[in-house]
């Protein structure tokens, strides 16, 4: 007992140090960070609030149903538990209608323990009655139902008794089973957070120790042989004896660092592709600061996307190259291409798009964040500091699946004390990158809600193109799950170009697992159909469902557009210097410390 009580009180000593130690990481959050970056602007409420009121007056009835039906099952609820507290009843028995289907509400407790069983019923109550309300409100739009939707998530979500140490039976146990260890160590991890993140609380999802980029991730063999402001090109180590004359170039988006596709090697889609004898280049983009402000998506098409096609036709003495762009570089490419075809540029061959949108007249889960009192506090936080920080992106990509990526994470790890485990896809996943103010500008205004690409007409460096200008052999990958770029919507763009010849592939998964898929794990499958044209529903029809994954099938597709086989080459042997080994320097840069 002694013991115990003396390790209580040596912790209760850290916890007062690191509270004080949190005050002071609390104080250097940067005050000037446009606050409506973090919700959305007023208009949004007030046009909620009338609503709801206009639905008061002129439909008194139905609320008055929903308060009532409200009022039975809370006071049903407050009853069932004062006769279990009063009949000394303090565990009740499973009911197998209260089986859990949110995995929040795993633990037993939830359903035998009176309290907890009153704490978890009182929730679901509130959030089936808010989501209830909300569902059946009228006089608003279809987008700003959507975005009151969401926001009324967010809060369901915050709420959640989870999230509180005092309604949390897991959290509560452990801190008795650990002495309170487990809240000192949980109040480090929270510390550790804050100081990280300059005042502003995001969980950490991965452990950031366990990895090293050209250590034990994205250590792929190759030689940075080309760099200037905007980017390095890395060509990659051959593994066969010949390859594909026409080389391949990926362009990964600059929102992320392109080792998602080099983590490890059983799962690495630059090295698959290598073996598959293709003379691989991968764009590794600047990580920019304040000092790009004014960069925009012309820089990124003539100094990325256009340099690093002549490059790669100058390494390997080839007049054309293959193409890839993922996400937001797959949309930066159909910019390009279309610019190309008006200029009379033959350089690319043949393009695939990963999850890539094109036509943004959906823009599915992103609505909420692409209405004007969004866009317009971002150009304001833009134009004061020259770039979006990475740390906006992440804090919106994660409340996207808040309770995936930042509820469940900030109770593992600061309620429970539990160290972020050695996760690779975690670890690129806060390995993220800031913005260039202009661009930002550009892709919001233009691209997202102007929708010019689909739409008008985009004009970019004295031409006005659109993704119907695009002619060439073109491939699309979508996957089945995507929330950033859904496949549906992935298509319904892609089915706008130009080209003759279109190839459109939906495999299982989503954004990143759906595309790196490697066909030695034999976990996703994928659905072809021959015929792009229709609605995407008319294609997925008419699709066949294919097991195991889509890169054999794709490869299948580039190689009969990459010509016949010639001797590797090796990086370095063209004349151009090779800079440094792979991973480069750029993927190097981080945002944070």
């Amino acid at each position: 007992m002694g013991d115990n009580l003396e390790r209580l009180n040596a912790n209760l000593a850290k916890m007062e140090e690191l509270s004080k130690r949190m005050v002071a990481a609390l104080g250097k959050k940067d005050l000037t960070t446009e606050p409506g970056m973090s919700g959305p602007g007023q208009d949004l409420y007030v046009k909620a609030g009338s609503a709801l009121f206009n639905d008061m007056l002129t439909n008194p009835t139905k609320l008055m149903g929903q308060q009532v039906a409200y009022w039975s099952k809370a006071v049903e609820n407050f009853i069932e538990t004062q006769q279990a507290l009063a009949s000394g009843q303090f565990e009740l028995p499973e009911d197998d209608e209260e089986a859990p289907k949110d995995k929040r509400f795993s633990n037993p407790m939830w359903r035998t323990h009176p309290y907890f069983r009153f704490v978890r019923k009182q929730y679901e109550l509130n959030s089936d009655a808010i989501e209830q309300s909300m569902a059946e409100l009228e006089g608003l739009t279809p987008k700003e139902k959507s975005r009151v939707e969401f926001f009324s998530r967010q809060i369901i979500d915050l709420f959640a008794p989870t999230n509180y140490l005092a309604t949390n039976p897991d959290a509560l146990q452990k801190a008795i089973d650990t002495d309170g260890q487990s809240l000192v160590d949980g109040l480090e991890n929270l510390v550790r957070d804050i100081e990280a993140n300059k005042g502003e609380l995001l969980p950490t999802l991965s452990d950031p120790n366990a990895f090293k980029v050209g250590g034990n991730i994205g250590t792929a063999e190759g030689k940075v042989v080309f760099r200037n402001r905007m980017m390095e090109l890395i060509q990659y180590a051959p593994k066969t004896e010949t390859v594909h004359r026409t080389p391949l170039v990926i362009f990964p988006p600059w929102i992320n660092k392109f080792y998602i596709m080099d983590l490890k090697p059983q799962n690495s889609l630059i090295r698959w592709i290598v073996e598959q004898g293709y003379t691989l280049f991968v764009v590794s983009w600047i990580n920019p600061d304040a000092s790009y402000a004014d960069v925009g998506l012309e820089d990124y098409i003539e100094e990325g996307y256009l340099r690093a096609v002549e490059v790669a036709k100058e390494i390997t003495g080839e007049k054309q190259v293959n193409a890839v762009g993922y996400c937001i570089a797959g949309t930066t490419l159909s910019a390009t291409l279309a610019l190309m075809q008006k200029r009379g540029d033959k350089s690319i061959k043949s393009a695939t798009f990963f999850t890539t949108l094109t036509d943004f007249s959906d823009q599915g889960e992103f609505t909420v964040f692409l209405q004007d009192d969004f866009v317009e506090a971002i150009e304001r936080q833009v134009t004061e500091k020259g770039i979006l920080d990475s740390f906006f992106m992440s804090k919106t990509m994660s409340f996207l699946r808040s309770n995936d990526l930042v509820y469940g994470p900030a109770v593992r790890s600061y309620m429970m004390g539990e160290a972020p485990p050695a996760f690779d896809l975690l670890y690129w996943n806060g390995d993220s990158t800031n913005l260039p103010g202009r661009m930002v500008k550009q892709y919001l205004r233009h691209l997202c809600q102007a929708n010019e690409l689909a739409e008008g007409g985009f004009k970019i460096l004295g031409e006005t193109v659109s993704i119907r200008d695009i002619k060439l052999p073109v491939c699309s990958v979508g996957t089945k799950t995507d929330h950033i770029a859904p496949w549906k919507n992935c298509y319904a763009g892609f089915e706008q170009f130009g080209s003759r010849d279109k190839t459109f592939i939906m495999s299982e998964s989503g954004h990143i697992a759906g595309i790196i898929n490697p066909p030695s794990k034999k976990k996703y499958g994928h659905f072809l159909n021959p015929k792009v044209k229709g609605t995407a529903d008319d294609w997925l029809e008419a699709a066949e469902f294919h097991e195991g994954s889509w890169w054999p099938v794709w490869e299948e597709w580039l190689g009969r557009r990459s010509g016949a086989q010639v001797p590797a080459r090796e990086p370095g042997e063209s004349g151009y210097e090779t800079l440094a080994d792979a991973p480069g320097t750029y993927v190097l840069v981080t945002t944070k410390g």
